[in-house]
């Protein structure tokens, strides 16, 4: 599974809107909004590297409300648990 971190500039207005069909969209695993320099981000999950363009340019990028994305394709996961079994001493 490769998991790809969509940030979106939206249309001020739209956000509530954007977000839902955005969260809609199929290989859209969740959407957040959030505070800062971009007003939502996607995560997306898909099963190859072509599926990510799919995803991202002829769907994302076709929601209304949808002004700018930049899309981070990420190497590796770590969860909290993974990490805290990592500095575990094994007692």
């Amino acid at each position: 599974m490769i998991t790809a971190i969509v940030m979106i500039n939206a249309d001020s207005g739209r956000i509530p809107e954007t977000a839902q069909a955005l969260a809609d969209t199929a290989g859209v695993a969740e959407v957040y909004s959030c505070a800062g320099e971009v007003d939502l981000i996607a995560v997306v999950r898909v099963r190859d590297h072509e599926q990510i363009a799919e995803v991202v340019t002829n769907r994302i990028d076709k929601v209304a409300g949808v002004v700018r994305t930049i899309t981070h394709i990420a190497f590796k996961s770590y969860r909290r648990a993974d990490v805290e079994a990592g500095f575990s001493l094994g007692e």
